[in-house]
């Protein structure tokens, strides 16, 4: 399998597939490299060079027990991208994926990144607090959550899958979805929880200038859009939003002909307007 060798000796299973400008895919929590199949594979045949990569703990990258903080996932990050020498890249990410970017961009800057495509992303910060009443997720609520994970975390994706993706989505899909988050290692499961639900990236996406694009469902019962992605363009000097009606979390899956669109047509635009 292509292994990277991340920054404290961590190996990240990573796929780079076709040729052409890079588009590199960031999955989101307790998932792998494997939720952004359909979209590489789409993204490699309009010409494009599709790079994907296991988090640490996730799929068949190493688990290490440690670093599922955000400083050290974007050093994974930038491990994929220097070892592959990624240059001019568009990064896009999926639900925590975008947190993971947001800690890249202001941890390293933009130097390798052209563009950022954000999907039903859980930023910017989902604790309710005092100073965040709006945040949807209350930490009574998240650490029974975390608790009911330790004795069946199995059952626990059993119920909650189905709900993700609507009553419409085809039960092998949801099996198939819930057999790849049982790859994730439970402590990297509890602690990528924390990082990405307790995190307030507000600050860092305010010095965030690269071109962004954030596309999200309006039926995301995850990451309600309103809460999450609706909020980016308000804090960000340059994003914009693309709402899907009816989309869910996982319209990654159920709308990846849809997203890939909208990414190449993005990467299209900005190319433009930097020959313009």
């Amino acid at each position: 399998m292509p292994m990277i060798n991340s920054h404290d000796g961590t190996e990240l299973f990573c796929r780079r597939w076709g040729e052409g400008p890079p588009v590199v895919f960031v999955h989101g929590w307790a998932l792998n490299s494997d939720a952004w199949q359909s979209a590489t594979l789409q993204t490699v045949r309009a010409g494009f060079q599709a790079i994907a990569f296991d988090r640490r703990g996730h799929g068949r990258s190493d688990d290490p027990g440690r670093g599922y903080d955000f400083d050290s996932l974007a050093d994974d990050l930038a491990a994929v991208l220097e070892h592959l020498d990624v240059r001019d890249a568009t990064l896009v990410g999926h639900s925590m994926g975008c947190g993971e970017i947001t800690r890249y961009l202001t941890r390293h800057g933009d130097a390798r990144i052209a563009r950022v495509v954000m999907a039903a992303p859980q930023l910017p910060f989902a604790l309710k607090t005092a100073d965040n009443p709006e945040g949807p997720l209350e930490l009574a609520s998240l650490e029974a959550m975390r608790a009911a994970w330790v004795t069946s975390f199995a059952g626990w994706l059993g119920q909650a899958a189905p709900p993700a993706f609507g009553p419409k989505a085809p039960p092998e899909v949801i099996a198939q979805t819930v057999q790849a988050m049982l790859r994730c290692s439970l402590q990297a499961a509890v602690e990528c929880n924390i990082t990405g639900s307790q995190t307030d990236l507000r600050p860092e996406l305010a010095k965030i200038a690269t071109p962004t694009l954030v596309l999200h469902g309006d039926a995301d019962g995850s990451c309600p859009l309103e809460f999450t992605g609706g909020r980016l363009p308000g804090l960000m000097p340059n994003c914009r939003l693309k709402v899907y009606p009816g989309a869910t979390h996982t319209l990654i899956v159920e709308l990846a002909a849809e997203l890939v669109a909208d990414i190449l047509a993005f990467i299209g635009e900005r190319a433009q307007a930097m020959v313009a």
